[in-house]
C-alpha cells in the first residue's frame, strides 16, 4: 500500500513539474512560426522601425497578407519565400500562435507634434480603419496602431506609388486617397497611428 501512495505522489509530482515547466516554446505553433523571429522579433513583438509587429495580429489579416506574398499580388523579394514556407507549414497554426500573443505596440518613438497633426488628418483613414485604429474584417482594413512609424509611412508611400498590391481594384480608392496626400502628412499619420494603443 505504501508503494503503491509514493508511486502515485511521484506521478503527480512529475506532471505538476512538466507543467510548471512549460513555457513559450510549447505554445501551439511556436516551433513553425519561429523563423519569424529572426526579423519580426521575440513572438513577433517587433523592435524594429521598418518591420511590422506581427504579436495580436487578427488571423484573419495575417492569412491574407501571407497568401498575397506567396502569390505576389503584394511584391516583396524578403517575403515572398517566407511567405511560401509559411505557407508549407500551415498558414493557419502560425497565423493562430500570432494572433495569441499579447499585443506589443511598436517601442519606436514618434514626434507629439507629428501625432497631434495625423490625428486631424486620420478622419478619411477611421471610415475603413476605425476611430482606434484596430482594424475592420468585413472591409478588410487592417489594425494600424501600434505599429512601428516608418512601416506604416513605407506602406502609405509603396500604394501612393502603385507598388503595393499593384491592380488590386479594392484599394483603388484608398490608393486615390494617398495620392492626395502629401509626404509630411503620411508621416504625421504614420506617427499618429503608431502612436495608438500605447
Amino acid at each position: 500500500m505504501r508503494a503503491l501512495v509514493i508511486a502515485v505522489v511521484l506521478t503527480a509530482a512529475l506532471g505538476a513539474s512538466g507543467a510548471a515547466a512549460a513555457g513559450p516554446t510549447d505554445t501551439p505553433g511556436f516551433t513553425k512560426a519561429f523563423s519569424c523571429s529572426a526579423c519580426h522579433g521575440r513572438a513577433g513583438a517587433s523592435r524594429a522601425d521598418a518591420v511590422p509587429v506581427l504579436a495580436g495580429m487578427p488571423a484573419w489579416y495575417f492569412k491574407k497578407a501571407i497568401a498575397d506574398y506567396a502569390a505576389g499580388r503584394r511584391p516583396s523579394p524578403e517575403m515572398e519565400p517566407f511567405s511560401k514556407m509559411v505557407g508549407t507549414l500551415s498558414v493557419d497554426e502560425i497565423a493562430a500562435y500570432f494572433a495569441a500573443q499579447p499585443r506589443e505596440s511598436s517601442p519606436v518613438g514618434v514626434d507629439r507634434a507629428a501625432v497631434a497633426g495625423g490625428r486631424a488628418a486620420s478622419t478619411q483613414c477611421a471610415t475603413c480603419h476605425g476611430e482606434d485604429g484596430r482594424g475592420d474584417q468585413a472591409k478588410g482594413s487592417p489594425p494600424l496602431a501600434g505599429q512601428p512609424p516608418g512601416y506604416l509611412l513605407n506602406q502609405m508611400k509603396l500604394f501612393k506609388a502603385e507598388k503595393r498590391s499593384p491592380g488590386d481594384e479594392n484599394l483603388t480608392k484608398m490608393k486615390t486617397l494617398m495620392r492626395s496626400i502629401d509626404d509630411t502628412t503620411l508621416a504625421a499619420l504614420a506617427a499618429y497611428y503608431s502612436s495608438l494603443g500605447r
